[in-house]
């Protein structure tokens, strides 16, 4: 995990607290902090997704150029 995994995470939840406030603006602070809970979770959900995701393409990259260098 590196600071930029971690700011992700920070984003993630400043921006459903933000979108929680936009929904209800009388929003309690419990309200919040499970926005905040749910964001910060979210953002690290995706990005481990993300990262997975780039890891397939790599080896799936270097499936292909093994099979097309066998042909």
């Amino acid at each position: 995990m590196g600071i930029l995994d971690k700011l992700g995470e920070v984003a993630g939840a400043v921006a459903a607290v933000e979108a929680a406030e936009k929904v209800d603006p009388n929003a309690g602070f419990l309200t919040k902090a499970a926005a905040a809970v749910a964001g910060f979770e979210g953002a690290g959900a995706l990005e481990n997704m993300v990262e997975k995701k780039e890891d397939e393409k790599q080896a799936d990259d270097g499936d292909a150029a093994a099979t097309d260098s066998q042909t």
